[in-house]
């Protein structure tokens, strides 16, 4: 820990994503293994997943975005308040545009709409998969003007937890469809690898330009908070409700505890 935390903030971001895309990856490679995953655990994780991302959402980006622009002479609510719909905006659009493509059930092989479907979800998780890197990134971006780097360490461990059952989410389902199990692990790895490039960008942006950073992390909260909302939380309670809603719960309350007691 000592070691990364004398790392350069871009190349701490960079190392952070690549663990978000390894378990990315990870989860893609059950399909390997399994004709299926163990349903109740893919929704006890996602749950779990949900949860830290919420309690991240305010202890590791709220929350600093707040105390930042009291020190910068910002308004607090007017600038974490913008940030934050616009981020959620910004979800909810891209949910919108891609829900209203007709274009991937066309291309999608044999014509199956089934597996447009699954390419559709493919882009969905890669569309949230963007903010969720820059989070991170923008988070040890501002380590060094009074950012938590526990905080941010955190977060990555977070959303890395809640991309195992992602990256599974997309290789299964095409491999029910008949996709090769090689091509459908590539297409549920794929959704992960903008976590890294998004964060170098949310980094660097937090490092050249200090008056936007509590923007940065309120924005990168409405998309968090969004994508809990609008995805993870209603596909993990699909099925198993009350293991959803434990999962979010045990998520929260754990996440909580470390910022508190290691921030």
């Amino acid at each position: 820990m000592d070691f990364f935390s004398g790392l350069h903030p871009v190349l701490q971001s960079f190392l952070a994503t690549l663990f978000t895309y390894g378990v990315t990856a990870l989860g893609a490679a059950v399909v390997f293994f399994f004709k299926g995953a163990n349903r109740r655990l893919m929704d006890g994780l996602m749950g779990f997943g949900a949860g830290v991302m919420i309690a991240a959402s305010f202890f590791s980006l709220l929350s600093p975005a707040v105390e930042m622009c009291g020190k910068l002479g910002q308004s607090g609510w007017l600038v974490t308040g913008v940030g934050f719909l616009l981020g959620g905006g910004f979800i909810l659009l891209g949910e919108v545009l891609l829900s209203r493509s007709s274009f991937l059930e066309a291309a999608s092989p044999h014509g199956s709409k089934r597996v447009g479907r699954c390419l559709l979800l493919i882009f969905a998780i890669t569309l949230h998969n963007i903010p969720e890197g820059m989070a991170i990134g923008v988070a040890f971006g501002t380590v060094g003007a009074g950012g938590d780097f526990i905080g941010s360490a955190l977060l990555a461990l977070g959303i890395g937890l809640q991309n195992f059952p992602e990256g599974a989410s997309v290789s299964l389902p095409l491999r029910r469809e008949g996709v090769s199990r090689s091509k459908s692990f590539f297409f549920g790895q794929l959704s992960g690898l903008v976590e890294p490039i998004s964060a170098v960008v949310g980094c660097a942006a937090a490092l050249l330009v200090q008056g936007i950073l509590p923007f940065l992390l309120a924005f990168s909260a409405g998309a968090m908070i969004t994508v809990v909302a609008a995805e993870l939380i209603p596909e993990a309670s699909e099925n198993h409700k009350l293991l959803a809603a434990a999962g979010v719960t045990a998520g929260f309350c754990l996440m909580m505890m470390l910022d508190v007691g290691l921030g």
